[in-house]
């Protein structure tokens, strides 16, 4: 099959930060389906790997989100049938999607949804994933509960910050506060539903408090260290913090006065370690799907920037580690690939 990877980490400007190669389907288990892709996404994680992380011999493939259609599927699996069409984030110690054919754990894979095509659906399994579980695991609320709460979300432009609005909004009762910083990014988080928009290039403790609403969970989705002291002193006393992103060191004594909880969320923690709970990342995809068939969600895709191939694979991590993609950047399948 053909799949782009990498064979050195570094920049994507380097001349063979990403390269084409024929590779071996991989092993495929008992709880595994083979998937052949039909359209990708691009998150930050994509680039974090392939920029940082040397591959163990020979091309690394990565990719994460995906949508396509079961070819086979393992002895062991229940969940689909052969033909059905699927969608899901994939599993960080395999390899990835970026890939004619993907064999992925069956646990972990979503109905796709009828009403989107396979680029569309791509944009959503990984950010949805990781929204649902800051929202129902981290802050562990219940559908329909929060009217009282407000939830801060910093970066509400990104993939994880368009469907968090939206699951937030239409899930619960919460009053949404969303930063943005550029006109579009603005435009983008009232469209997601945002009910405030604040701008993360000014203080937000002033911006919030002008807004009457003291946040009591605050999601963190991006430039964590640069706001951490002022959302520690803005959010309620016994309020939860979720992190999404890397912060290089935070003081975590400093949430002790107010009784804070703080979570790291990783969607990935599931699959890399095989939990006992792991098919509930098949449950919430597959409700995901069925909301966005309601019409009750839409996907954030912004911009399909072609078939998978080196050239559109490299325009995609570029525009992802510009810091100025909004929503999220999806691609097609291989063209080889009807």
């Amino acid at each position: 099959m053909k799949a782009i990877g990498y064979n050195k980490a570094g920049p994507i400007t380097a001349e063979d930060a990403l390269v084409e190669i024929d590779a071996p389907v991989p092993k495929f288990g008992a709880n595994d389906l083979l998937v052949e892709v039909r359209g990708i996404s691009v998150n930050p994680v994509d680039t974090k790997v392939r920029a940082n992380v040397s591959p163990d011999a020979g091309t690394k493939i990565i990719g994460y989100d995906a949508a396509g259609i079961v070819k086979q599927v393992g002895d062991g699996a229940s969940l689909f049938e052969v033909g059905d069409e699927v969608f899901y984030a994939g599993d960080l110690t395999r390899p990835g999607t970026n890939s004619e054919l993907h064999v992925v754990d069956e646990r972990i894979v979503g109905k796709k949804p009828a009403t989107l095509d396979f680029a569309d659906a791509a944009a959503l399994p990984l950010t949805s994933i990781t929204a649902w579980e800051i929202l129902f695991d981290c802050f562990a609320l219940k559908e329909g509960h929060g009217e009282d709460d407000a939830l801060l979300i910093i970066g509400g432009a990104g993939g994880v910050g368009s469907i968090l609005i939206q699951l937030a909004k239409q899930l619960t009762g919460l009053t949404v506060i969303a930063t943005a910083s550029r006109p579009e990014t603005v435009e983008w988080v009232r469209k997601m539903g945002a009910d405030h928009v604040i701008n993360h290039r000014e203080s937000l403790t002033d911006q919030v408090r002008e807004l009457g609403r003291t946040p009591r969970f605050v999601a963190s989705l991006t430039a964590s260290d640069q706001h951490f002291d002022s959302v520690v002193e803005l959010i309620k006393p016994r309020g939860h913090i979720a992190m999404i992103d890397d912060p290089k060191s935070l003081s975590i004594n400093a949430i002790k006065t107010k009784s804070l909880s703080f979570s790291f969320e990783f969607m990935f923690t599931r699959s890399m370690f095989q939990t006992d709970d792991m098919v509930k990342q098949h449950e919430l995809l597959d409700r995901v799907s069925q909301l966005v068939d309601d019409g009750v969600l839409v996907t954030t895709a912004t911009k399909n920037l072609g078939k998978i191939g080196v050239a559109s694979l490299q325009s995609a991590h570029a525009l992802q580690e510009s810091g100025r993609a909004v929503g999220k950047t999806v691609l097609d399948g291989f063209p080889e690939v009807v």
